[in-house]
């Protein structure tokens, strides 16, 4: 039976802590090994923490924490490699401490890898949800190629799983990058066998005002240009980004105006877009909606931008 390893950055995310705690153990595949790694929370994290390092017969098999620690760390990339270096399982994957898995994702994962022995990562679709669990967005997404991968089609990292092998040929997560270090890592997986989208949905992945998807959102495109100077470093890689240059330096711009406008920088934002349009014009094109949405808030009227919104927001919680 497969043995699944399964890690969770935590630091001061007591609020949503337990759920995702949860979501684990409450999973119906047998062989799991679950490592939370804290980085010495002061907000009673660790006093849910301990709560679940106990076996429980209110869980299934009486499933606990495997492995926890609380100690300070040098951020997300460091904590989540310590749990790597923890972990024993044929698979890996990480949660982070405010998403959750969706019931029976775990052994929906474990059958793709064991009915497809080529392949070396595997990911399904996922949930938007707000700070109170209400799901506003469902993101599906496709099959996806190294070629995708490096012009930044981005792949829901809750919903990841990956060949411990796979990962261990790679450096882990890269400790420099604070924003799309998962992205980094699934690019170096890639390169070691093929990865596969499953039309599934498996994971919830949590939005609110203190995530940094809001709160430093103009850090993501500076990042995305950082992962495309490596990849032109790397003699394994740069000759396929070699072949894609055009497209992959217009996706780092439209990553760039995406988050840009999401930090509230609209202006900015449409010159990235534009940036992206003259390497690439079907890569822009693509997303015209950054385009219009940057627009509407430079002329002011973001506020129908919002009200939008909303109103899409409010059908997923109908």
């Amino acid at each position: 039976m497969t043995l699944v390893s399964i890690i969770t950055p935590s630091y001061n995310q007591a609020k949503y802590l337990e759920q995702t705690i949860l979501s684990v153990l409450n999973q119906d595949h047998p062989r799991i090994e679950y490592i939370v790694m804290d980085g010495a929370s002061t907000d009673g994290s660790v006093e849910i923490i301990k709560k679940y390092a106990v076996e429980s017969s209110g869980l299934p098999l009486g499933r606990k924490i495997n492995y926890w620690a609380s100690e300070k760390d040098a951020g997300q990339a460091d904590a989540i490699n310590k749990g790597f270096a923890h972990a024993s399982g044929d698979l890996v994957a990480w949660l982070n401490s405010d998403d959750y898995y969706l019931p029976d994702t775990v052994s929906a994962a474990v059958k793709v890898f064991e009915e497809n022995p080529d392949v070396v990562l595997v990911y399904g679709n996922m949930l938007a949800v707000d700070e109170h669990g209400q799901t506003f967005n469902t993101l599906t997404y496709k099959q996806f190629t190294l070629e995708d991968l490096l012009c930044f089609q981005i792949i829901g990292q809750p919903a990841v799983f990956m060949r411990r092998p796979a990962l261990q040929k790679t450096d882990g997560l890269n400790p420099a990058f604070h924003f799309l270090l998962d992205h980094l890592l699934w690019i170096q997986i890639a390169q070691h066998g093929h990865i596969l989208h499953v039309d599934q949905t498996w994971a919830s992945a949590r939005y609110h005002a203190e995530a940094k998807n809001r709160a430093k959102a103009a850090e993501f495109g500076r990042e995305a240009f950082r992962i495309l100077e490596l990849v032109s470093q790397d003699e394994n890689l740069a000759p396929v980004l070699a072949k894609i240059r055009h497209r992959a330096g217009a996706s780092a711009h439209r990553v760039d105006a995406r988050y840009l406008l999401d930090g509230g920088l609209p202006a900015k934002a449409l010159g990235a877009w534009m940036r992206a349009l003259f390497l690439h014009p079907p890569t822009a094109l693509a997303r015209t909606n950054i385009l219009v949405s940057g627009i509407l808030n430079v002329l002011g009227l973001g506020k129908l931008r919002e009200a939008i919104l909303k109103q899409r927001e409010a059908r997923y919680k109908k």
